[in-house]
């Protein structure tokens, strides 16, 4: 990160849309690098991302043994891609204009073991170390059947080993659960954003959570420092892991299943729109970039943020990714949507969307209770507020992403479009919890 003091005069000069930032406004922004093209990174291949899901598949009996709620999907941590006719039909009445295409839900609120999109990353990456060390151990092969690791001569081996991680929330859920699952020693640094139920859920599970006044990027550089020091330590890395970004890619691989099952299709006549909430990136960055090299020019990928926490938009239009904040154009990066408060974006996420990502946009917290609410009343969906950022996708590309639509030659394929909102988090949200949210106005 470069500690260089910025020229927020010559940055509003080169781009307008700070200004729209820092006042708060929604917020349209095109990806002007957006290729034509796949372009396959070197050093993220779909090999590698298959080979991530071969080993999720090695680890789905030991899913099965250790979380029976997977039984039924046999130890695959997958969700639901859903129609949500009704919500379509609640937001184009209250905008009084139409959604052309149809909009789907892929449900991650409802991921098995840690309820939200981090499950598949979060999981993955500890599972990889797992398996790592255990091969490297002479514990297993893997040929092996991997119900080996629901044991207690696993556990009592991982209990050698630690594992920490910063977070805001989601992530430190997926990584404390499985962690402590296996028998590693846990410890999550949580950030001022964080939920309190979801630091009292790791401290059941066994987790020790330390707690910071300041935020994301701080409680992840505490994070990572204090387990340099341990050579015992794993130290995982939302804004740098690859092994976290190739669990979250899986995901493409899964939808693409699912729309070749449901027989929608992908091409130069019917194009897919995904809306995925962002944070620092990891999570949405690895299903965007496995999905574009799926699709190519069929897909269009846009990412919601806060209007408090456009760090992604930011950093990407700039150029600057990590080396500007938004706390450098004057806003505060509090956001009830608190898997999305994340001041400074993942370098490593932001320059491989350069390429892949067709826009960004911001959306206001007082929509996404509103949208909380009505997903609620017409579907019968419960969704944390972050997953919200993404209802406001479609809406958006309609006011004002025509422009996107023209330029891309898509006016006359909109009424074959496929529209799909990736929620977040949700399902592990207590009641008492659900009740405020679905109670609050702003």
């Amino acid at each position: 990160m470069n500690n260089q003091k910025l020229n927020i005069s010559e940055l509003l000069m080169q781009f307008p849309l700070i200004e729209k930032l820092q006042t708060e406004q929604y917020v349209f922004w095109e990806n002007e690098k957006l290729t034509s093209k796949k372009q396959e990174n070197e050093n993220i291949t779909m090999d590698m991302i298959r080979d991530a899901e071969k080993r999720l598949q090695r680890f789905s009996s030991y899913i099965q043994a250790a979380f029976p709620i997977t039984k039924f999907s046999k130890g695959i941590i997958e969700s639901e891609l859903k129609e949500i006719a009704a919500m379509k039909k609640l937001i184009e009445g209250r905008r009084g204009f139409n959604i052309p295409g149809t909009l789907y839900l892929k449900c991650d609120h409802a991921l098995p073991i840690a309820g939200s999109i981090k499950a598949r990353g979060g999981i993955y990456e500890v599972l990889s170390h797992a398996e790592k060390l255990a091969l490297e151990a002479g514990l297993i092969t893997e040929d092996d059947n991997y119900e080996k690791f629901h044991s207690e001569e696993f556990s009592q081996f991982f209990s050698r080993y630690k594992v920490a991680v910063g977070s805001t929330g989601n992530l430190g859920l997926s990584i404390g659960i499985i962690s402590a699952e296996l028998g590693f020693q846990v410890t999550v640094h949580m950030s001022s954003e964080a939920k309190e139920w979801k630091k009292d859920l790791l401290r059941e599970k066994g987790v020790e959570v330390i707690e910071y006044e300041s935020d994301y990027t701080s409680a992840v550089e505490n994070g990572r420092k204090a387990a340099e020091q341990d050579e015992t330590c794993h130290f995982i890395d939302d804004e740098n892991s690859m092994d976290l970004f190739l669990g979250y890619a899986v995901a493409g691989l899964r939808l693409e299943e699912q729309l070749k099952q449901a027989k929608i299709k992908v091409d130069a006549g019917h194009p897919l729109f995904v809306y995925l909430p962002c944070g620092v990136g990891g999570a949405p960055g690895g299903i965007a970039y496995c999905l574009k090299q799926i699709y190519g020019d069929y897909v269009h990928i846009f990412f919601a943020e806060p209007f408090a926490s456009p760090s992604m938009l930011l950093g990407m239009m700039t150029g600057l990714h990590d080396n500007i904040s938004v706390n450098d154009i004057g806003l505060t990066n509090q956001t009830e949507a608190d898997g999305l408060a994340v001041g400074r974006p993942s370098r490593f996420v932001g320059t491989l969307m350069e390429s892949v990502i067709s826009g960004c946009y911001t959306v206001d917290d007082s929509f996404l209770f509103r949208s909380l609410k009505g997903m609620f009343e017409t579907e019968n969906i419960f969704m944390e507020p972050s997953a919200h950022a993404g209802v406001y996708g479609p809406i958006e590309l309609m006011m004002q992403g025509t422009s996107y639509i023209k330029k891309h030659g898509l006016a006359d394929k909109m009424e074959n479009a496929t529209h799909i909102i990736w929620s977040t988090g949700g399902d592990l949200v207590p009641e008492e919890s659900r009740q405020h949210y679905l109670q609050t106005e702003i």
